[in-house]
């Protein structure tokens, strides 16, 4: 007495991953650009919030942290001189985040683009300078694009 067995046969098989090989061809260059994009915008917001940061500590302190104390003088008070005059914080909710590609941001104080400032950057995701796409750097002196 013979069994009939129940499955997909090899060509059911073969239908099926051609289906989902297309539908990701189709959608995958268009999610890994809104990753991109979001990447990008993750380090324009943390650009921003880490300037509204050190905006509040120079209203405490009367001037920015200098690079030497760097962006770490927004969660722990600055033991490198000048030492801040009325250091009210930590000025952040969290420690202080790494770029969304998991590097330090560049921070300097007084900055190059803004000698009475500071400048914050980004390099993107490829960590060199100038770039298109996500490898775009981050500027705090920049509009967006």
């Amino acid at each position: 007495m013979l069994r009939s067995t129940r499955g997909f046969t090899l060509i059911e098989m073969i239908v099926v991953l051609l289906v989902i090989s297309v539908l990701a061809g189709l959608v995958g260059p268009a999610v890994f650009k809104n990753v991109g994009d979001a990447n990008s915008g993750a380090a324009r917001a943390q650009i921003e919030l880490l300037g509204l940061a050190l905006d509040s500590y120079r209203l405490d302190n009367g001037n920015y942290p200098t690079t030497a104390q760097g962006l770490s003088a927004l969660w722990e008070e600055p033991t490198v001189d000048p030492r801040p005059r009325r250091w009210r914080g930590p000025y952040t909710r969290k420690p202080i985040p790494t770029d969304p590609w998991g590097r330090a941001y560049v921070y300097e104080s007084p900055g190059q683009q803004n000698p009475r400032a500071y400048d914050l950057s980004t390099l993107g995701r490829d960590g060199a300078s100038g770039g298109e796409g996500e490898d775009v750097d981050v500027r705090s002196w920049e509009s967006d694009r």
